[in-house]
Order: C-alpha cells, then structure tokens, then sequence
C-alpha cells in the first residue's frame, strides 16, 4: 500500500535574522594625574641628625589628597635612584619623611610616588642634601699661584685643604648660607685648621676670619 510521505512544514519566519553575538571593546584603564606638592623640606643637616620633608600628594584635573599611598625619597647614586626611605600619606594626601643622617656628603634627592592601580607615577626633585660634620676654617687672599694650577685673585671660589684631591667639590655652609666649591689650593698650615676660604669663598658665606664652619668633606 502506498502511504505517502508527511511533508516538512517551513520555518515559521525564513526571512527571520541570524543572531550576531555582539562583542563590547574592552574597557580603556583610567589614568589620572599625581602630583607631589612640597611644604616644607630640611635639607642641610649635621651627620647623625635628621632630614624632614613633609608634603601632600594630590590627584585629578581638580587635585584632590590621595590617602593610604606609599611615597618615597631617593638619591641618585652611581646606579640610579635609590630610596632612603618612604612613608604612607595619610588624611588629605599629606606626609611627612624623616631620615636621619649617617655619612657626611652631599647628594641629588627626590620625592617618588610609583603609582597605585589609576594613579600616574610622579616625583619632584628637591635639590640637594648636604650632610654636613665641624670644620675650623679660616681664610686667605692676595695674589699667586696656588697648588692645584691657576692664580688666585680676589674672584677665585674654593677653597685650599691639605689632603683633598684637586678639584674635589665640598659644599660649606656657614650662617643659614651655602656654597658649593673646588679645592684648589693647598693648606692650612696652622694646627687644627681644615679649610683656608678664598676671599671670594668668605664673602659668599658671610665668614669672619675664623671659626668653624659645616662641611660636606
């Protein structure tokens, strides 16, 4: 017996579209600007006492404090940026770091912020800290030659030191002024003095004739 076949019904909508699974672009991280505003900073301090810094981190087009962030201060060395120490910001954005001293010298320092999820990395330069130790000092003029090439005149900056190699840079403070100056000539020769100041060099720092003046070497 001939029993025909069951016809297949049509797809109830043929002109129907297919599904096309649409794929959002990945979302763009947001950055924001920092910014490392310094208050205020002791940089010229005897050996073994403490250097302070102490500011506000802030962020965004209208800068606002960043609390709970890690900022640090560096010096610049033979290899880079090192830190000395850091601390976290607290209320507001602000900080305060405080490191104390061990070596005479003098070095390039900053602030540093690394970053933190949205926040740009930023840093400040803060000029130099100069670790100082007790120096007698006195000072000299006139004319001639001196050690390390060169005459003296009454425009000559540095400073005369038995020991230093020619050239070497020592930054000297002496009531609330500094200088930052060559060793170019040889002595003192009279005990228990370090330093023989050009005429220059006195006037810079507003010396007397002598006494004891903070040195970085």
């Amino acid at each position: 017996m001939y029993v025909p076949a069951t016809p297949v019904p049509p797809p109830a909508n043929p002109l129907a579209p297919i599904g096309i699974a649409s794929v959002a672009p990945p979302a763009m991280p947001i950055t924001v600007r920092t910014i490392l505003r310094l208050r205020r900073s002791e940089l010229n301090v005897l050996a073994d006492g403490p250097a302070t810094i102490t500011g506000t981190l802030l962020a965004g087009p209208e800068p606002v404090g960043l609390p709970g962030r890690m900022v640090a201060l560096q010096a610049l060395g033979r290899h880079g940026w090192s830190t000395l120490t850091r601390t976290r910001s607290g209320a507001g954005g602000r900080f305060r770091l405080r490191y104390v001293t061990r070596r005479v010298g003098s070095e390039s320092v900053r602030l540093r912020f690394a970053g933190d999820g949205s926040e740009l990395a930023s840093h400040r330069r803060l000029g130099r800290l100069n670790v100082f130790r007790l120096a007698e000092a006195s000072w000299y003029g006139g004319g001639g030659g001196m050690a390390c090439g060169g005459s003296l005149t009454s425009s000559t900056m540095g400073v005369a030191n038995k020991t230093l190699p020619c050239g070497t840079l020592v930054t000297l403070r002496y009531d609330g002024h500094s200088v930052r100056v060559p060793v170019v000539d040889r002595g003192p020769y009279v005990a228990g003095r370090e330093f023989d100041l050009t005429e220059a060099t006195k006037q810079a720092l507003g010396f007397g004739d002598t006494g004891e003046v903070w040195s970085t070497s």
